[in-house]
């Protein structure tokens, strides 16, 4: 018996319990500074807001990103799950907007390495987020990793940010290349939203993404969704410089009222037929078992 299988057979054992499955939902982007880490706060706090339960994981190794923004250091990340005991409950750091975050470190990034033991540990611990929330908004590193490309294979529904920028439209696409290129993607099991960010006026934002779907269809034939525009705003600014989501700094502000829009439309995706919700466990058990038969 192979590891994969191995591992497969921890899942399957992990899964003879019914519970609950929670929404994963991964935020990505082309290239650095455009506003992925903001966009997957304030999408979480008004998701909280409209009665959900949210945890953010914050996979961009390296960038504490999310603490930052959120004006909270967490005691703990996912390597003290791993190596020294800790769980799930004790590793999450919950932020201003009762939004729940957790700290991948570097941990994730050893995932492949780890015996089956660990394996089985780790995966039971993750199943428990899918009782403790209902959304899982995962917040991966910029561009074309191998780490990225693996969360966004996983995942069941990707929200990808870019800007007007050339760069991050070309970067967009580079991304979406990678993507589409990788051997275990499939259209049929995940689907792509495109934000627009730090458009001038809101109706820049589709005319944004009809420039970049334009040229994907025409050469990826992938299919993108379009999910809404986020006009530039100096109270977002301000907020960040607050270390305060602008969500919770000024609910009235345009960009505060942009997120919340497209938290409704995501609120109103019927999941059951557009989205497979694939729970924590089987996303990180996709990852890994992916690593180990690459």
């Amino acid at each position: 018996m192979d590891q994969a299988e191995q591992l497969r057979n921890i899942i399957k054992a992990n899964n003879t319990v019914v519970r609950p499955v929670a929404r994963v939902i991964t935020v990505t982007s082309g290239k650095g500074g455009v506003g992925k880490s903001n966009t997957a706060i304030n999408l979480a706090i008004w998701l909280k807001r409209m009665g959900q339960r949210v945890i953010i994981l914050d996979a961009d190794f390296g960038l504490a990103n999310i603490e930052i923004m959120f004006g909270t250091v967490p005691k703990h990340n996912l390597c003290d799950l791993l190596y020294q005991g800790k769980s799930i409950t004790d590793i999450i750091t919950w932020g201003p907007g009762e939004v729940g975050f957790i700290s991948g470190g570097s941990g994730i990034v050893g995932l492949s390495n780890l015996s089956r033991e660990y394996l089985g540990y780790i995966i039971q611990n993750l199943a428990q987020l899918d009782a403790i929330a209902d959304v899982i908004i995962v917040d991966t590193g910029a561009g074309i990793s191998d780490a990225v490309l693996e969360f966004l294979v996983a995942s069941g529904e990707i929200l990808l940010v870019t800007t007007p920028e050339p760069t991050s439209i070309t970067d967009s696409y580079s991304l979406l290349k990678a993507l589409n290129r990788h051997p275990r993607f499939s259209t049929e099991t995940s689907q792509i939203k495109v934000i627009a960010n730090r458009v001038a006026q809101t109706e820049d934002g589709l005319a944004l993404f009809n420039k970049l779907n334009v040229v994907v269809q025409r050469y990826l034939k992938l299919p993108l969704e379009y999910l809404g525009a986020v006009p530039q705003d100096d109270k977002l600014s301000e907020a960040v410089m607050q270390q305060l989501p602008v969500s919770l700094a000024n609910e009235a502000a345009r960009s505060s009222k942009a997120y919340e829009l497209m938290a409704a439309k995501l609120m109103n995706i019927d999941i059951s037929k557009d989205v497979k919700k694939r729970g924590m466990a089987a996303f990180f058990s996709h990852i890994v078992t992916g690593k180990r038969q690459g």
